[in-house]
């Protein structure tokens, strides 16, 4: 359970971290990329910080994740700047990119199209275990 005080430090750290990756992307000129932060988990003693990172396109989310993790530092540099006077220490950032919206979408294609169980309800024999 997430105290307020995880909850609000995680909301300040979301909000520059936006600032951060997405002044990063826009500094660089690189086109049709979106970057999110879509949570920021702080753990109860304050000393890391789980971001999960929505990307739009998907397919560019593998390489960029490991952009980010080999500059992890500088980030975290940047970050401590910004909240120097609200946080004594910065958390440790540990990045995963969220993939919550394409199984949404997956899940949703896949009861629009022909492995939907409720009109064809045979593919249940398949899922019931031997």
């Amino acid at each position: 359970m997430e105290t307020n005080r995880q909850k609000k430090i995680g909301t300040l750290l979301q909000k520059d971290l936006v600032d951060i990756l997405q002044g990063e992307v826009r500094k660089n000129g690189i086109a049709n990329l979106i970057i999110s932060i879509s949570k920021v988990n702080v753990t109860s003693d304050l000393s890391i910080a789980k971001v999960y990172l929505s990307v739009f396109p998907s397919e560019k989310s593998g390489e960029l994740l490991t952009a980010i993790r080999s500059n992890t530092p500088l980030i975290k540099h940047d970050l401590a700047q910004r909240v120097r006077l609200q946080l004594r220490k910065v958390p440790n950032l540990i990045f995963y990119i969220d993939d919550s919206l394409d199984r949404i979408e997956k899940l949703d294609e896949e009861l629009k199209g022909t492995n939907n169980p409720i009109t064809n309800p045979d593919l249940l024999d398949k899922r019931k275990k031997s």
